[in-house]
């Protein structure tokens, strides 16, 4: 899993690097899907360990930093979203994009290592 973390991080930073230089470096908060994405880099190298507790602990914390980082960009979006409907204008279609592909990418990551702690878990059973 903490190769899958490692490319997930790589994905997210693209996004993100995407996303600042496509709004022309003006705006800063562009680059939170780069923040998550250098997050679970650093914590998918964290998790590259002999030690099955270091893995185990790492593991958690990058799903955690993935499920935090899916509902930020969810509820940034849905919030952006409504704001300028409500303003009768349409959303920013490049900021939208960014927080709704940074919410696809996490939801794959969670989904995965979901996955991968269900099956872990039964094979420890069996």
């Amino acid at each position: 899993m903490a190769k899958v973390t490692i490319v997930f991080g790589i994905l997210l930073i693209a996004v993100g690097l995407v996303a600042f230089f496509g709004t022309g470096h003006q705006h800063p908060t562009a680059l939170i899907p780069a923040y998550f994405g250098l997050a679970l880099g650093i914590g998918g190298f964290l998790s590259i360990s002999p030690s099955e507790t270091r893995r185990k602990i790492f593991s958690h914390i990058n799903v955690t930093v993935g499920l935090i980082g899916f509902i930020g960009a969810v509820a940034s979006a849905l919030h952006e979203y409504g704001h300028a409907r409500s303003l009768g204008e349409s959303p920013d279609a490049k900021a939208l994009a960014a927080q709704l592909t940074m919410a696809g990418l996490l939801l794959i990551y969670v989904n995965l290592c979901v996955r991968s702690f269900i099956e872990n878990r039964r094979s420890r059973q069996e």
